[in-house]
C-alpha cells in the first residue's frame, strides 16, 4: 500500500525540515519509536531502534506503510489498513490503535501506535507522524538516565550479531558509589548518575550508543572507533571526572574503571561476549587501577581463539554440564599425614579442545549469569561422590569451592540444603571454600550466609589467604573454620626465613579467630617437616597427590 502513487524526489530543504521535525518528536518520545511520513512524497523516517528491532530496510523509506503492513500480524492487518486509508483520504486526522508486529527474530510483540496528521496554513496535509510503543520493551529504557537499559543493550548486541556488524563494546563503571549515597543521599546520587550519563553521551556523540547497565555501570557500542581512539577518549573522560565534574555546582571526584571487547567473531553467542566484557571490566577495577583493560582474543597454543573455546564451554554448561568432571586432591592431617578430606576441583574435556584447566574458563564464567548452574552441578556431583567416599573414609571432609556469583544468587542457601537432602551427604562433612573475591559482595550478606551454613553444621574455609587486598578484612568480619595458605607463601619455606615467618604469623593470626590452618602447595617431605613446626592442622599438595578422578581416588589407599 502506498500513500500516493506519484513519485517525486524531495528537495534537500524539505528533507532537512522533515529531519528537524523528526528530532523534535524524538525528544518527547520517552522510549517509543518515532515515525514521520512526508505525505506528498510518501517518504518516511523511522527510529533506528525500530529499524533494528523489526528488521526494516532503513531509517529512510519510501512506501513505509506498505513495508510496515508486512510486519503486522495477519489477524490485525485489516483494521490497520482501514485506519491508514481513512487518514490518507482525509477522513481521519490520526489514529490510536494496538496491534501485533513481527520482530526480526520472527516473534510478535504488542505495539500501541499513536499518530496525527499535520497540515500547513491552508489546511493541506503535510506529514503523518507519531510514536509506536513496543510493550515488550517498556523496561528497555532506564527511567533515571533516559538511556537504553541493560535489556536494550542486549537487544542491540543481538542485532549487531545478526547483521555481523563489527565493533567495540566498552563498559565503564563508577567505584565506591555507595559513599556518595551515604554522604549526599540517594536523590543526589541519582543526579550524579544522570550527569555522568549526559557526559558519556556528549563524549561518544556520533561515534557510539550509550547504555545504562546494572548498578553504576554504563556501556558504549561503537562501530567507528579504533582501539587507540577508545583509549584516548576514555583517558580524557577519566581526567574530567576526577577533577572537573560538577553536579548542582558541587564538585565531585569520581573513580571509574573500564573494560573493552572487540566483536568480530559472530559464530559465538552474545552472552559469551558479555562475559568477556565483564571480565575485562573487573580486571580494570581490581588489577589495573581503573586503566582501560582490553580483552584480547588471542590464539591459544592449539591455534584456536580464546572466545571460541569459552563459547564452546559456555554451551556445555547449558547442555547439562556436558564434558565437565571433577578431580579430587587429598587433604592430609599435618601430624600423621593420613587422609583428612579432599577438595573437589572442576575440569572440562572435549574432543576438540582436550582437557581444559579451570583457570582458562572459571574467571570468565564467574562473570556469566550461567555460572550458578555450573556451581550447582559441582556441589551435587561432589556430594554424590562424597557419599561413596565416606563408605571408605568415614571421617572424611569434602571441600567444595564457591564463587561470589553463587553466594549472590537468591535462594543459594536453600539450594545447598536441597542438594544435601537429595544426595544424603551429611552436612557436618561438608566444607565450603570462599576466596577473597567474595569481597565483591556485601559483607553483611556474606556474614549472614556463612552463619546459616555453620549453624547447619557446614564448615567454611577462606581459600588463598593473603592473595588479595581484603582477606584480612574478611577474616576479621566473617567467621570461618579454616584458613588456607596459598602455595606462593610456602614455596621456599625450607630455606626462607621470610616464608617461615609468614606462615607462623598467619597461623597465629588464624588461631586468634579460632580457625584451623591448611597449607596448599606442599611438594616435598622437607616442607612437611618444616610446616609441622607451626600451628598447621592440614596439608595439601603434589607431595601427597595431584588432583585425580573419582575412580582413581577410590582405588588409592591414603591411610
Amino acid at each position: 500500500m502506498r500513500c500516493y502513487e506519484r513519485r517525486v524526489h524531495m528537495t534537500e530543504i524539505e528533507k532537512k525540515q522533515m529531519d528537524e521535525l523528526f528530532s523534535a518528536f524524538s525528544i518527547v518520545a520517552e522510549g517509543a519509536y518515532v515515525f514521520l511520513c512526508n505525505m506528498k512524497y510518501d517518504y518516511s523516517r523511522w527510529s533506528k531502534t525500530a529499524v533494528d528491532y523489526f528488521g526494516l530496510p532503513g531509517e529512510y523509506m519510501e512506501n513505509a506503510g506498505g513495508i510496515w503492513i508486512e510486519h503486522i500480524h495477519p489477524d490485525d492487518r485489516e483494521d490497520y489498513v482501514k485506519s491508514i486509508e481513512r487518514i490518507f483520504s482525509g477522513e481521519d486526522q490520526g489514529h490510536d490503535m494496538q496491534y501485533r508486529a513481527k520482530a526480526v527474530d520472527g516473534s510478535y510483540v504488542v505495539c500501541t501506535c499513536r499518530g496525527v496528521v499535520m497540515k500547513d496554513l491552508n489546511g493541506k496535509a503535510l506529514y503523518f507522524g507519531g510514536a509506536i510503543k513496543n510493550h515488550g520493551l517498556l523496561s528497555y529504557i532506564d527511567n533515571n538516565t533516559g538511556l537504553r537499559s541493560l535489556y536494550g543493550f542486549f537487544e542491540d548486541l543481538r542485532t549487531m550479531f545478526w547483521r555481523k556488524d563489527e565493533g567495540n563494546i566498552i563498559q565503564i563503571g563508577i567505584s565506591n558509589f555507595s559513599a556518595f549515597n551515604d554522604i549526599y543521599g540517594y536523590s543526589f546520587g541519582n543526579r550524579i548518575l544522570q550527569t555522568f550519563a549526559r557526559l558519556l553521551q556528549t563524549n561518544f556523540a556520533n561515534v557510539g550508543s550509550v547504555y545504562r547497565m546494572d548498578g553504576t555501570k554504563f556501556a558504549i557500542i561503537t562501530h567507528s572507533m579504533s582501539q587507540d581512539e577508545i583509549e584516548k577518549r576514555y583517558n580524557e573522560l577519566k581526567d574530567t571526572v576526577s577533577g572537573k565534574f560538577y553536579v548542582d555546582d558541587q564538585r565531585i571526584n569520581l573513580s571509574i574503571n573500564a573494560g573493552n571487547v572487540l566483536v568480530n567473531d559472530f559464530e559465538i553467542s552474545d552472552k559469551t561476549v558479555y562475559s568477556c566484557l565483564k571480565y575485562a571490566y573487573y580486571r580494570s577495577k581490581n588489577d589495573h587501577l581503573g586503566e582501560l583493560y582490553t580483552f584480547v582474543d588471542a590464539l591459544n597454543d592449539d591455534g584456536r581463539k580464546v572466545v571460541q573455546k569459552l563459547d564452546h564451554i559456555r554451551s556445555s554448561v547449558n547442555d547439562e554440564c556436558e564434558g565437565f568432571y571433577l578431580c579430587y586432591q587429598p587433604v592430609m592431617h599435618a601430624d600423621t599425614c593420613k587422609l583428612k578430606g579432599a577438595e573437589a576441583l572442576i575440569r572440562w574435556k572435549d574432543d576438540v579442545y582436550g582437557i581444559v584447566p579451570p583457570m582458562e574458563f572459571i574467571p570468565y564464567l564467574e562473570q556469566d549469569s550461567i555460572f550458578p548452574l555450573l556451581g550447582k552441578w559441582i556441589l551435587k556431583q561432589a556430594m554424590t561422590d562424597g557419599v561413596k567416599f565416606l563408605e571408605k573414609y568415614p571421617d572424611m571432609i569434602m571441600n567444595v569451592n564457591l564463587s561470589y556469583a553463587q553466594l549472590e544468587k537468591e535462594g543459594f542457601v536453600e539450594e545447598v540444603f536441597s542438594i544435601i537432602e537429595e544426595t544424603g551427604f551429611p552436612a557436618d562433612h561438608l566444607c565450603l571454600e570462599i576466596t577473597e573475591r567474595c569481597r565483591l559482595i556485601d559483607t553483611h550478606l556474606l556474614y549472614d550466609i556463612i552463619n546459616i551454613f555453620r549453624d547447619y553444621g557446614i564448615k567454611v574455609a577462606l581459600d588463598d589467604f593473603g592473595t588479595g587486598f581484603s582477606t584480612l578484612g574478611i577474616l576479621r568480619d566473617v567467621p570461618v573454620d579454616v584458613v588456607k595458605i596459598e602455595r606462593e607463601y610456602v614455596m621456599n619455606i625450607e630455606t626462607s626465613k621470610i616464608d617461615q615467618a609468614t606462615v607462623e604469623n598467619i597461623a597465629n593470626l588464624a588461631g586468634v579467630f579460632d580457625a584451623d590452618v591448611c597449607v596448599e602447595g606442599v611438594e616435598t617431605k622437607g616442607m612437611v617437616e618444616m610446616l609441622n613446626k607451626f600451628k598447621v592442622s592440614s596439608l595439601q599438595g603434589y607431595y601427597f597427590s595431584k588432583p585425580i578422578p573419582f575412580d582413581e581416588f577410590m582405588a588409592k589407599d591414603f591411610e
